[in-house]
């Protein structure tokens, strides 16, 4: 009988073991939340490197509403009068993706198209963050 129940003992360990290397070698997923305009997004896109510098198996989603949307806009540009374009083109190239509030875009009344070809427009921002949290077990970031 002891036999038997540190033979299952040794099969439960085996199999938490097993699964817990599983789970670890599963890139983690993160949702930075931007809403407050050009400074934050700067911010943003230096964290984002630095990520993916630290982690390049990350998954990360760049979620946007409120003044959040205008790095994503053609011709936008940081403090230093430098194009936002060129930083968002390279970091979708490397698997970041880029959401834009619907919402925002009516009630700024801008249109789709003129945002970066990068940005994805979803139904809302902030619904996008608690659905990339709560069903998709993202982390949530705010630089």
């Amino acid at each position: 009988m002891l036999h038997r129940f540190v033979r299952w003992m040794a099969l439960v360990c085996t199999g938490l073991m097993l699964a817990a290397t599983v789970h670890a070698a599963d890139p983690i997923k993160v949702v930075y939340h931007l809403s407050e305009g050009i400074p934050q997004a700067s911010r943003a896109i230096g964290n984002i490197r630095n990520h993916l510098n630290a982690d390049p198996t990350a998954k990360i989603v760049v979620v946007t509403h409120g003044l959040g949307i205008d790095f994503l806009l053609e011709g936008a540009t940081n403090q230093q009068d430098q194009p936002f374009a060129g930083a968002v083109a390279d970091l979708a190239n490397k698997g970041v993706e880029f959401r834009v509030c619907n919402n925002t875009l009516v009630a700024r009344k801008i249109d789709a198209s003129k945002l970066v070809p990068e940005a994805k427009v979803v139904p809302s921002g902030v619904a996008e963050v608690a659905k990339l949290q709560a069903r998709e077990g993202f982390v949530y970031l705010r630089p």
